[in-house]
């Protein structure tokens, strides 16, 4: 996903893939003659990438928010969505009483746009129960995703997402969300951790418990950092070696210093800016000049990004945030695989992942620049077309 062109487009090329794994790429005619019996597949001169990568999204829930996006938009205040049992809250009682099945089943409805898109690889958050049986049971469905489809998830625990209204954040935290986390790793339901370091969730403070206790059980972390106000979550995320810090719309020059000294990657997450009528915009430029690795995500969740495509979100971060075709698309292959922590996907590279993308197209900058469709051919999962 490098090269001249931004892409490393190579015109006319050739995969070899061997027990799920790529063997060799390059030009046309260099590999294929020294595989014997190998079966040719003749793709017509279509675009090959990498498969897709989203590498944040809150897939898993109950109910839904749209009665309450319809209330705002009738002029409702925050208060009065509150009141009529909207928000974070109503999510988390739904989610609360669905069962593991009803989760996982609305979980594979909400799935199957993101793989007809050429998605291979997921990320899944939970946090929409705080309490540890609910935790458990998100988490437990967003691996059963994998029985179900052919794609490659990662669980993230976001027992830090918010406070309930009968507690302080730091109780939550001794008597719900650290104790969780410690069962829950036991299971091997956790890859990594993440919070919501925001004014009305989680101080840096309180974040930082929770860094050094996943620390202490050898997770890797992530961070809902700067998205409504500058906190200094990112330049904390980026002292502890964290994956990613994401949203960023208000993150400042020594955080992006940070994440540059500690290789954390910026997730970049148009959906929610969009969908909230944010002005404020991540400081694009700045990250850039850094070399700091943008990765794009989908942000898919039910109250500011109820948003199944990735495809869009490219486009957003392009139209939006002023990202490049060649960003938007290593931003979510290789730079989204980066803020997994998976060195094993997101590039067409010998000892990569056979996992690829098929496009009834010719030239890589469509896929940002098209709105509405999704123009895939095929898409390989462990080289097996799916």
């Amino acid at each position: 996903m490098t090269g001249a062109d931004g892409y490393g487009l190579i015109e006319d090329g050739e995969i070899v893939i061997r027990d799920g794994t790529i063997s060799a790429v390059g030009p046309s005619g260099q590999n294929v003659e020294h595989v014997h019996d190998a079966e040719i597949i003749d793709l017509d001169g279509r675009l090959v990438t990498p498969g897709l990568i989203d590498c944040h999204t809150h897939l898993i829930h109950a109910g839904s928010r749209a009665r309450e996006f319809e209330m705002r938009l009738e002029g409702a205040t925050y208060e009065e969505i509150a009141r009529a049992g909207g928000g974070i809250f109503s999510t988390v009682q739904a989610t609360r009483q669905a069962s593991e099945n009803a989760l996982l089943a609305g979980a594979v409805a909400r799935l199957d746009p993101y793989l007809a898109e050429g998605v291979t690889m997921i990320e899944v958050k939970s946090g929409y129960g705080l309490d540890l049986e609910t935790e458990r049971k998100m988490l437990r469905a967003a691996r059963r995703l994998e029985q179900e489809r052919p794609i490659r998830v990662r669980t993230t625990f976001l027992g830090a997402h918010a406070v309930p209204a009968d507690m302080d954040g730091d109780a939550y935290l001794d008597q719900v969300c650290l104790p969780a986390m410690q069962s829950l790793a036991g299971e091997g339901l956790i890859d990594a951790v993440d919070g919501f370091c925001e004014s009305i969730a989680f101080t840096p403070a309180q974040i930082e418990r929770v860094f050094e206790q996943a620390r202490s059980l050898g997770l890797p972390i992530k961070l809902h950092a700067e998205q409504l106000s500058a906190l200094g979550g990112s330049t904390l995320a980026a002292r502890f070696g964290a994956l990613s810090a994401d949203h960023l719309e208000y993150a400042t020059e020594q955080d992006v210093a940070a994440m540059q000294a500690s290789g954390t990657a910026a997730v970049i997450l148009p959906g929610a800016f969009y969908f909230l009528r944010e002005t404020r915009k991540p400081p694009i430029e700045m990250l850039r000049r850094a070399s700091v690795p943008m990765a794009v995500a989908s942000d898919y969740n039910p109250g500011s990004s109820p948003m199944t495509s990735l495809l869009l979100a490219m486009n957003m971060a392009a139209t939006l945030f002023e990202m490049t075709p060649s960003e938007t698309l290593r931003g979510v292959t290789v730079n989204a695989a980066r803020a997994l922590g998976d060195n094993t996907s997101g590039q067409i590279a010998t000892g990569y992942a056979a996992d690829l993308a098929v496009w009834n197209l010719k030239d890589p900058a469509e896929l940002t620049y098209r709105i509405g469709g999704a123009p895939l051919h095929a898409r390989y999962f462990e080289g097996t077309p799916c």
